[in-house]
């Protein structure tokens, strides 16, 4: 197969990568304009964020498959639904406190999604498994570091608590599911319920990596 037919196949997303990356839009883009909230941003500034900390690991891994435009900019689905979110989350904010715990499951929920997502689609173009795993860690991790970096903070890929191995424990699920014939649908939910709970588990247990507890 050649790799313009590669890329025309990938370029028409399966029904369950677009659930999973407008899902993952939705979750994150929301994550993100509740994080640009609560460090004091505007309601521009809650839109921009929401808009980078949901498409950016995506445009970043259509990039490195050759996917130009990128899947983000190429439907108005995924910025109107970015910007939904958004407002959704100014509208919340308002009025409700929203507990840090919230922010960290809807980071979670995002980050499996989209390590899904990144994964089935570099699989569907017919990627090498291992190059088709590093896309899903992109793609889970990318909206997230640019978020972090526009507030300033620590991207959590750097921080000591597990955020990219849980991706890359999703993202491996999933090829190992395909490997085993699983129906798509089953081997997503497994991969994303995998990457989900073993992210969640870390920030219960305080989870870190053995070279960030060598060096403390």
């Amino acid at each position: 197969m050649t790799i313009s037919t590669q890329s025309r196949r990938a370029a028409r997303p399966s029904t369950l990568v677009l659930l999973a990356d407008l899902g993952g839009t939705f979750v994150f883009a929301l994550e993100g304009a509740l994080a640009a909230l609560g460090g004091h941003l505007d309601l521009f500034g809650a839109m921009v964020l929401a808009f980078a900390t949901a498409l950016g690991g995506g445009v970043i891994r259509d990039v490195l498959m050759g996917f130009l435009p990128p899947s983000a900019l190429r439907a108005w689905t995924y910025p109107a639904t970015a910007f939904v979110a958004a407002a959704v989350a100014f509208g919340i904010d308002r009025h409700v406190h929203i507990p840090p715990l919230l922010l960290i499951t809807l980071d979670a929920a995002g980050l499996a999604l989209f390590a899904v997502a990144g994964t089935e689609k570099a699989l569907n173009a017919g990627l090498h498994p291992l190059s088709s795993v590093l896309l899903g860690v992109i793609t889970g991790v990318g909206g997230g570091t640019i978020r972090d970096v526009f507030l300033a903070h620590v991207p959590a890929i750097l921080r000591v608590d597990v955020y990219a191995t849980a991706a890359l424990f999703g993202a491996v699920v999933l090829v190992f599911c395909r490997r085993l014939g699983l129906s798509a649908a089953l081997g997503a939910t497994l991969a994303a319920a995998a990457c989900f709970v073993l992210r969640m588990i870390a920030v219960w247990q305080h989870w870190q990596l053995p070279g960030s507890l060598a060096a403390s």
